[in-house]
């Protein structure tokens, strides 16, 4: 596939028909605010992809686009991948499914095994699933099993911005935004509760950055410890180590570590939720590796197959050991669990994560990219803020420095001005106000060096634009 092209008319005639054709049928959920967002000149242009491959992904009107999502973070390796691609033909020509857990495929084992070797021995068992809530939920179980079978209250403390996912269960630990949950707060699990993340450049104590001597920390176990908090007992800790769709917030190392330590000497689980930050975005295989600390269960997903909807929980023997043995049936499977494709297809992406030299170059590239984009801020007046590690960053729009007032309408604009350069990127972040650069690891540093030139360009093109600085919303 060539190169991307500069378009300026999109969203196409069949990008068009094709949203306009779903909205007759799909739910109006997921259809309908595209179309709002496009007819208002939002930045949600509603294109439909047609075929990708690499880092170049190309609409059905046949417009191309270099990719700084990653599909959601998905495609690690970039799209058709050669060996992946190989590998899931191979897995093709065996077999498509088997029976869960009842008679399970023998590309299951294999990754499995290959997972709990990649922790360097932090953990002993794993439970797959079909999407990031999936693996959630399942840390969810095996956190109030252990509870249970130490005869505690199996209470659940989450953080405000998270985003765990959707599904029922997910949304109870979830505190991305309130319309997701309002709805259905009346069946949400009661016994999680939410404390504010450790989001520096937003101090809920209203403090600088680096003044506040992790305030929030010592706020969190005053609430744990204190016999009238109202919470219940807190048996397990759930946070990302990094919140990706809740803005790129990178906690400190400290209060990770401060975090991890307190939970040890109360007998807390610790799960860190990597679906986003996992194998090979930040740098690291875990992201947990570089903050120097050991979670008692973590999460991944996203990028582990290449684009096969596939999970995974990996936990400590002693996490994982309230569920006990199975008395006839399994409490906790689906019909697609360890379905051989997808086992065949995350193989591959791990085997060639590791003979390859890739995770190392994510930091490097993570180095550039960080760099070019402080250089970018200190050009643009609408930056308040550049965060993340390796290849997950965030850029956090606002309308004044001083203030930090977010910049949301602004973010969309930008996004949308990207898209019309063939440059596909998408807001984030709790006030929709952070761009989130999260390309294929595959991205060359020519690559993020013309993003980010195109970003800076877009940017004081907007501030000129609307030097009253009016590009908010109701934010």
């Amino acid at each position: 596939m060539s190169a991307p092209s500069i378009k300026t008319r999109i969203p196409g005639p069949q990008s068009r028909r094709i949203i306009a054709e779903l909205a007759e049928m799909e739910c109006p959920a997921i259809t309908a605010r595209r179309l709002k967002r496009a007819a208002s000149g939002g930045g949600d242009a509603p294109i439909v992809w047609a075929r990708a491959d690499g880092v170049v992904v190309e609409d059905a009107d046949g417009n191309r686009f270099l990719d700084f999502t990653a599909g959601f973070g998905v495609m690690a390796l970039g799209y058709n991948h050669p060996e992946v691609t190989a590998a899931a033909e191979r897995q093709l020509a065996r077999t498509t499914h088997a029976m869960g857990d009842a008679f399970p495929a023998d590309t299951k084992v294999e990754l499995l095994r290959t997972l709990l070797r990649l922790s360097r021995g932090v953990f002993q068992r794993v439970l797959l699933g079909l999407s990031g809530a999936d693996a959630v939920e399942a840390a969810m179980k095996t956190a109030i099993l252990h509870a249970q079978s130490k005869q505690r209250h199996p209470g659940i403390l989450a953080f405000e911005g998270a985003y765990h996912g959707l599904s029922l269960g997910a949304l109870g630990v979830t505190a991305y935004s309130n319309r997701f949950r309002a709805p259905f707060v009346a069946h949400l699990n009661p016994a999680v509760v939410h404390q504010p993340f450790p989001y520096c450049y937003r101090c809920p104590w209203g403090k600088e950055p680096k003044t506040c001597e992790l305030a929030c920390l010592e706020h969190l176990k005053q609430r744990i410890d204190h016999p009238a908090s109202g919470w219940p007992p807190i048996s397990a800790v759930l946070i990302e180590p990094i919140q990706g769709r809740g803005g790129v917030v990178d906690a400190p190392p400290a209060y990770l570590q401060g975090l991890v330590e307190f939970a040890r000497r109360r007998n807390l689980q610790v799960i860190f939720d990597e679906v986003m930050t996992g194998l090979g975005r930040c740098g690291a295989w875990f992201a947990f590796e570089l903050y120097g600390v050991r979670p008692d269960m973590v999460t991944v997903g996203k990028g582990m197959t290449g684009g096969f909807p596939i999970s995974a929980l990996l936990a400590t023997e002693e996490a994982m050991a309230g569920w006990s043995d199975s008395e006839g049936e399994a409490i906790h499977t689906s019909t697609f669990l360890g379905n051989p494709l997808g086992c065949a297809m995350s193989q591959q992406v791990l085997t060639t994560l590791e003979q390859s030299d890739l995770i190392g170059e994510v930091k490097s590239k993570g180095e550039f990219l960080a760099d070019a984009l402080a250089k970018m801020q200190a050009r643009c007046r609408c930056v308040g803020d550049v965060r993340g590690r390796g290849l997950l960053m965030g850029v956090e729009l606002v309308l004044d420095r001083s203030s930090r007032k977010p910049a949301a309408a602004m973010a969309l604009a930008a996004c949308k001005k990207l898209l019309e350069r063939g440059l596909l990127v998408l807001p984030a972040g709790i006030h929709g106000n952070v761009v989130e650069i999260t390309p294929p690891l595959t991205i060359t540093t020519d690559q993020l060096d013309l993003f980010v030139k195109e970003l800076g360009d877009v940017l004081q093109e907007l501030t000129r634009e609307d030097p009253g600085r009016q590009l908010d919303d109701a934010t």
